[in-house]
């Protein structure tokens, strides 16, 4: 039986028997006819390949400029047509079971640049109850790193006056304290004093960021809020409230923040997670130095 019987055959048992959908199977028809033409091109075929072949033709596709994603598709399709041949028994054994698949880059998180920042947080009327609020709201945010979750969450008691710290309930009920600057934490007393009382009316709740109707922020309402803002603020980049957190990270080590210091702020259990905002650091001063530099060719 050749390559193409093969692969008729595969494809029409996972459609029958697993409802696999068009485009799936078109997916596995191009990657594998891919793998097809390379294993002809060495002498062999679907029937007769060993390991060996099959990691060189991971190694040969490493080369061609692919995604590691793309790669790992690749291989995962031919993982499933040597499974299904070995079920069948067209195959003593699947050569696929011990070949590595290749590691999946992490995605650098999207930021805002620092005057994106200051043009958010400048875009609430703090002449008004409500844009009184959401400066406040905002300011934290940016000021501390915060989760959406954990900044809704705040209490009126989360404050530490006499140190100028948060209280910060994270994941996994943690807590953890994180220093607030001088203007989100006068922004937070200017709202306490007057905005909060007008939003409460009679009204008594321990969250310290409410909605007009006197009940705690949620994060659907700082969903809209932000977006609405940024709207004004004209900024082009989709924005949400995570955004706010990765800008924070990542201005904090472009100014020479200790990289333990903003793991501690951010609540990661681990230093992995932080560290990926050293790459976002290092490929802003790749793009200044390439766009500045006398000698570069930007």
């Amino acid at each position: 039986m050749n390559d193409v019987e093969l692969l008729r055959q595969f494809l029409d048992n996972m459609l029958v028997e697993h409802g696999l959908a068009n485009n799936t199977l078109e997916a596995y028809r191009h990657d594998l006819e891919g793998l097809s033409h390379y294993l002809d091109s060495i002498g062999t075929s679907f029937l007769d390949a060993g390991h060996e072949n099959l990691s060189q033709w991971v190694a040969v596709l490493a080369t061609q400029n692919l995604a590691p994603a793309s790669i790992a598709r690749k291989r995962s399709a031919a993982g499933r047509l040597f499974r299904w041949m070995a079920a069948s028994e067209l195959r003593d054994h699947n050569p696929t079971e011990l070949l590595d698949s290749p590691k999946r880059g992490r995605r650098l998180p999207k930021t805002l640049s620092e005057s994106d920042v200051e043009a958010l947080l400048a875009a609430p009327d703090r002449q008004d109850d409500l844009g009184l609020r959401d400066a406040a709201m905002l300011e934290t945010l940016y000021a501390t790193g915060l989760r959406v979750s954990e900044l809704v969450g705040l209490t009126t008691d989360a404050l530490d006056e006499g140190y100028g710290f948060l209280r910060v309930v994270g994941k996994g009920d943690k807590e953890r304290v994180v220093p607030i600057g001088e203007v989100a934490l006068d922004l937070i007393h200017r709202y306490q004093r007057s905005s909060r009382p007008v939003l409460l009316g009679k009204r008594a709740v321990a969250d310290l960021f409410v909605t007009h109707r006197g009940k705690g922020m949620t994060r659907q309402n700082f969903w809209y809020i932000i977006r609405r803002y940024a709207l004004e603020a004209g900024i082009q980049t989709q924005l949400s409230p995570h955004l706010l957190r990765h800008s924070f990270a990542s201005h904090l080590l472009n100014h020479g923040a200790d990289l333990r210091g903003v793991q501690m702020m951010l609540g990661h259990a681990d230093i992995s997670t932080t560290e990926i905002y050293t790459h976002v650091a290092r490929e802003r001063l790749k793009d200044v130095h390439q766009r500045f530099h006398p000698r570069s060719d930007g």
